[in-house]
């Protein structure tokens, strides 16, 4: 049995992720954002952590890559991947009467634009702080009605009255699961090794430099995302997603090269990636 923190409150789109990945046995620790839930880690509190990490629509989870690349040192040890899809909700006797407050996490209710403004173009959209919150509160009578993930309708006892009402049906989520750092994973032949290269202070030719290395030995990149360090203007770092193992002798002369070329390397892991 092991505990899991996650991205809370129960309900989210975490909690429905983890599924893929937990038996009934183990704990399941909802956290109130992020950092909590990596923190859960450090402080042994939890087994491990699973954090969203980037959406097909919204881009990158910055608290996640912020939290990763410059908090006490983690490891990503997996990867899943879950289809993002938003339903409206209403509590059981309500069903059919008029909407006029809805309630909904702000990314959600950017990916459900054109549905809100088809169907409830008279209501009011109250942000609450993740999907399940707004479930909840329409659980507690706070609004007419909720747009979230369908297991939280389950979870609180709500009707479904529309379900997929996002704009892009093909939105997806990856997720990461984080545990203290061991290194003791082994090649699948179909893994992924993420990686923070520190440049120092910024100058030309900097990202170029980064993507030769690279290039040099025939690794992909398939993910790349540049994050000030919060130190001083001009400063930056880069988080790196390759295809391939840390044991893989193209990826680790890369990365070698990287230690040549930047003021510092921080692997975050060698895992198998998703397949779906």
């Amino acid at each position: 049995m092991s505990t899991y923190a996650y991205l809370g409150p129960s309900g989210t789109f975490t909690e429905s992720a983890l599924k893929d990945i937990t038996s009934a046995a183990d704990q399941l620790l909802p956290c109130a954002n992020v950092t909590a839930a990596l923190n859960a880690v450090r402080n042994g509190s939890a087994d491990f952590a699973l954090v969203p990490i980037e959406n097909s629509v919204e881009g990158v989870v910055a608290r996640t890559l912020d939290e990763l690349a410059t908090g006490e040192a983690l490891e990503i040890v997996a990867e899943t991947t879950i289809a993002v899809t938003f339903a409206l909700m209403v509590l059981p006797q309500n069903v059919g009467k008029k909407i006029t407050r809805v309630a909904t996490h702000p990314h959600a209710e950017s990916q459900c634009r054109a549905y809100i403004a088809r169907e409830l173009p008279d209501a009011e959209v109250i942000a609450t702080p993740s999907t399940a919150a707004a479930a909840e509160g329409l659980k507690d009578g706070n609004w007419d009605a909720a747009i979230a993930a369908k297991i939280a309708a389950e979870k609180f006892g709500l009707t479904v009255i529309a379900e997929n009402i996002g704009d892009n049906d093909v939105a997806v989520t990856r997720f990461v699961l984080i545990r203290r750092p061991s290194r003791s994973s082994t090649p699948t032949g179909f893994d992924r090794t993420s990686l923070v290269a520190y440049i120092g202070m910024d100058h030309a030719g900097a990202l170029l430099e980064i993507l030769t290395e690279f290039a040099k030995h025939d690794v992909n990149l398939t993910f790349i995302q540049s994050r000030p360090t919060g130190r001083e203007l001009g400063h930056y770092h880069f988080i790196i997603d390759v295809e391939g193992h840390l044991d893989d002798a193209s990826v680790s002369q890369s990365i070698a090269g990287l230690r040549a070329i930047c003021e510092d390397i921080r692997v975050l892991g060698s895992y198998p990636r998703a397949r779906k």
